[in-house]
C-alpha cells in the first residue's frame, strides 16, 4: 500500500504487480501461468491494481491508514494519481505504471475502473446488504467490472466482443461470491457481512452465530444455499470460454476449476466456513494446472504476439 518516493520503471511496476498476484492470489496466479507471457503481465497489472486498492480499504493497524476517513483519503489519492497518470503525468506509485500501460494498450474502459473504485469506497461505509439484489449492485463494481477489464487482455474470437461481456461479468461475480463464502469469518472480524440479511433471516441465522469458531446447522444451510447461487454464476460464465481466443481458454478453464474447487472444499467440510479457511489441496491444484498445460503451450505457439503490446 505504500506509495514510493522514487520513480518506478515500467518493468519494476509489472514485477511488483506479479509479486502481488503470486503472494495474494495463489490459485489465480497459478492459472495465469497458462497464458502466453505477453498476456500474463497485463493480467498481473490488473490484479495488482485491484489488490492494491482493496488492501488500502482493508488496512487495519500496521503501517496502513486506520480510520475509514484515512482509508477513503488513501483511495482518493490512488484515484487522483491514476487520473494524472492516464493523462501522461509521471506519478510515484508502485502499481500505476503497469496498470496504466495495460489500460492504454487494450483501451480498457475507464467507466469500469470508476465502478471498481466506487465499490471499494462503499466498503468503507456499507457493512451489510439487505438483499441479494443489493449485493449484486455492489458486485457490479467489485467483481463484474474486473471481469470486463480482463476481457480485452484475454481477447475474444472475431464477432464475440459484445456477446462475451456478460459471461465475463458472471465469472467476476462467481469468483467474488466464492471469496465471500470462504472469508465469512475474516470479513466478520472487520465487521462486514456479505451474506444478504434477507437470506440470513430466511435460515434463522443471527450475526452472533457468525462469530463462533464452528458453524451451526442453520449457518451451514445458509452457506449451502449461497454456494448454489455461486455455481449458477459459474455455469453462466462457462459459455464465454469458447468466445475467447484459444491461448486464453486453458487459463480460464483452470481458474474456474481452482476457484470452483474452493466451493467443493467448503461442501466437503459440511459447509462449515467458520472452523477454518477452505483451500484446494496443493496436489489438486497441481493436477488442474498440468491438465491444461499441453493445450496452453500449443495455443501459445500457434498465436502470433501482437506488436501493439510489446515493450
Amino acid at each position: 500500500m505504500t506509495v514510493t518516493t522514487q520513480p518506478v520503471t515500467l518493468t519494476a511496476s509489472y514485477e511488483h504487480c506479479r509479486r502481488i498476484n503470486a503472494s495474494h492470489g495463489r490459485s489465480f496466479y497459478l492459472a495465469t501461468l497458462l497464458l502466453p507471457a505477453w498476456k500474463r503481465r497485463h493480467v498481473h497489472a490488473l490484479y495488482g491494481f485491484a489488490r492494491h486498492v482493496d488492501d488500502i480499504v482493508d488496512a487495519c493497524g500496521g503501517d496502513g491508514p486506520d480510520s475509514p476517513a484515512e482509508r477513503a483519503a488513501a483511495v482518493d489519492g490512488v484515484a487522483t494519481r491514476l487520473e494524472a497518470s492516464l493523462t501522461g503525468e509521471a506519478v510515484q506509485d508502485p502499481v500505476l505504471p503497469a496498470f496504466v500501460h495495460t489500460v492504454r494498450s487494450f483501451d480498457i474502459e475507464h467507466g469500469d475502473i470508476r465502478a471498481f473504485l466506487a465499490s471499494m469506497r462503499a466498503d468503507l461505509t456499507v457493512t451489510r446488504y439487505g438483499t441479494y439484489e443489493d449485493l449484486l449492485v455492489y458486485m457490479e463494481g467489485s467483481a463484474a467490472a474486473i471481469g470486463l477489464m480482463m476481457l480485452p487482455v484475454l481477447e475474444t474470437v472475431p464477432g464475440a466482443e459484445r456477446s462475451a461481456r456478460e459471461p465475463a461479468r458472471e465469472l467476476g461475480r462467481a469468483f467474488q461470491l466464492t471469496n465471500f463464502l470462504r472469508d465469512v469469518a475474516e470479513d466478520m472480524a472487520r465487521d462486514r457481512i456479505y451474506l444478504p440479511t434477507e437470506d440470513m433471516a430466511k435460515f434463522g441465522v443471527g450475526e452472533a452465530e457468525l462469530t463462533r469458531s464452528g458453524a451451526t446447522r442453520e449457518v451451514c444451510e445458509l452457506v449451502a444455499f449461497e454456494i448454489e447461487r455461486a455455481r449458477l454464476h459459474y455455469r453462466r460464465a462457462r459459455e464465454g470460454i469458447e468466445m475467447l481466443v484459444p491461448s486464453s481458454r486453458p487459463c480460464i478453464r483452470a481458474a474456474v476449476k481452482l476457484y470452483g474447487g474452493i466451493l467443493d472444499q467448503i461442501a466437503a467440510a459440511g459447509y462449515d466456513v467458520l472452523a477454518g479457511r477452505a483451500r484446494v489441496p496443493r496436489r489438486r491444484r497441481a493436477a488442474i494446472f498440468t491438465r491444461h498445460l499441453v493445450a496452453a503451450s500449443a495455443a501459445a505457439r500457434a498465436e502470433r504476439r501482437p506488436r501493439s503490446v510489446e515493450w
